[in-house]
């Protein structure tokens, strides 16, 4: 099972735990056009490893094998964001499963549901708890 957490809570453990890490795995055209984590404030950088790729949207071929090489060890605790909680709860249980301890889903991604307008971003998620972002 694998815990679903706020971003707000991410964001405590990020700047209080030396061993938390966020692994964002939207597409690099969500990192550039809709932006980013910023964890600057904690002396850290989001690890970008897309779960799909785009535009074709495949799997990502061994992702795990890009955690390990992105430097993540198995005992740290690894948060795993994308942009509504649906694709990182799937690396989230692949991470799990190839011997990460320590593994999160963060709750309603980096721009959550949709709003009444049809927008994201604004009724929750790491954008609309305010949390620290920039544009790509």
């Amino acid at each position: 099972m694998i815990e679903d957490v706020s971003p707000r809570q991410v964001w405590e453990a990020l700047m209080s735990n030396p061993d938390a890490v966020l692994c964002d795995v939207r597409t690099s055209a969500e990192w550039k056009f809709v932006g980013l984590p910023d964890l600057s404030e904690a002396g850290k950088h989001p690890i970008l490893i897309e779960w799909q790729v785009f535009p074709s949207m495949h799997p990502t071929p061994n992702f795990t094998d890009h955690l390990s090489a992105a430097h993540v060890v198995h005992a740290a605790h690894v948060y795993f964001l994308c942009r509504s909680g649906g694709r990182s709860m799937a690396a989230a249980v692949a991470a799990k499963e190839a011997g990460f301890k320590h593994v999160y889903n963060v709750k309603d991604g980096f721009e959550g549901p949709v709003d009444a307008r049809g927008h994201r971003g604004t009724v929750a998620g790491w954008k609309a708890e305010g949390l620290p972002w920039r544009q790509g």
